[in-house]
């Protein structure tokens, strides 16, 4: 626990909550290094199968960089895992779920792209505003936006700064769903019980190998290529496991081993 973040545990899914609502839930260093710390703790543990990342309040999930800390002179560094500890974490095989309830925007958008699955509020909004101020996004928005969303819609949100509404961002593909305010973090869980209810090896191979496979120029060759995390679910228990519930006609007990 930190001033900066809250994290709850419910079965196998973890909560992790910016606790900064007083300032939009911006982040500075300090509160990167709290995030940091419970991303390293959900990774670390093996009964923790899936994390939901929201934003405390209900104007914002989170507004990015604290440009006041920086403005008056704090120090602007980010962990090794990345802005918020998570936009530089790409050893992560587990899904991580964005449960987005307003303002999104620079750092705090960076995050959303960082996560595997986006769930917004009506109330939600996105974008990258940094030119305005006279930075970039460079906590990832650059190069993920584009990969996400293609070339022309991402530059037509990296060159302005503007802001697309949560239908907008449905459309473009940068959420999964939108939803009613209050049933938020309803659907974020939804979405998380769903992933609970295969196996976790499996799905983590999946975010591996999915992820790995975009390194590739064709099709071809990432099809082609091998994949560590593909040998390590053919000697997993779930591996065993899943035909044999299904032979057996009961639900498998998975063990993510």
């Amino acid at each position: 626990m930190s001033e900066f973040c809250k994290v709850e545990r419910d079965g196998p899914v973890t909560t992790i909550t910016i606790t900064r609502p007083e300032v939009m839930n911006a982040i500075h260093p300090p509160a990167s290094t709290a995030l940091s710390a419970a991303f390293d703790a959900f990774v670390a543990d093996p009964d923790a199968w899936v994390a939901i990342l929201t934003g405390a309040g209900d104007k914002a999930f989170s507004a990015g960089n604290d440009l006041k800390f920086q403005a008056g002179g704090g120090r602007v560094e980010s962990p090794p895992s990345g802005f918020g500890g998570l936009t530089s974490r790409f050893d992560n095989p587990k899904p991580v779920i964005a449960a987005v309830n307003g303002l999104a925007l620079g750092g705090g958008f960076e995050l959303v792209l960082a996560c595997d699955i986006a769930i917004a509020s009506e109330r939600a909004s996105f974008g990258l505003p940094e030119p305005r101020v006279g930075l970039a996004a460079l906590a990832g928005g650059l190069h993920r936006l584009p990969r996400q969303i293609g070339l022309k819609p991402a530059m037509g949100m990296l060159l302005t700064g503007r802001r697309v509404d949560a239908r907008e961002a449905l459309a473009l593909g940068i959420v999964n769903e939108v939803v009613a305010p209050g049933d938020l973090l309803a659907a974020a869980r939804r979405w998380a019980d769903q992933i609970c209810e295969c196996s976790p090896a499996s799905v983590r191979t999946s975010k591996r190998v999915a992820l790995e496979g975009l390194a590739h120029a064709s099709l071809e060759q990432a099809m082609a290529a091998r994949y560590d995390a593909i040998a390590d679910l053919v000697k997993s228990a779930d591996f065993v496991e899943g035909p044999r519930a299904f032979a057996e006609k009961r639900k498998p007990r998975w063990t993510g081993n």
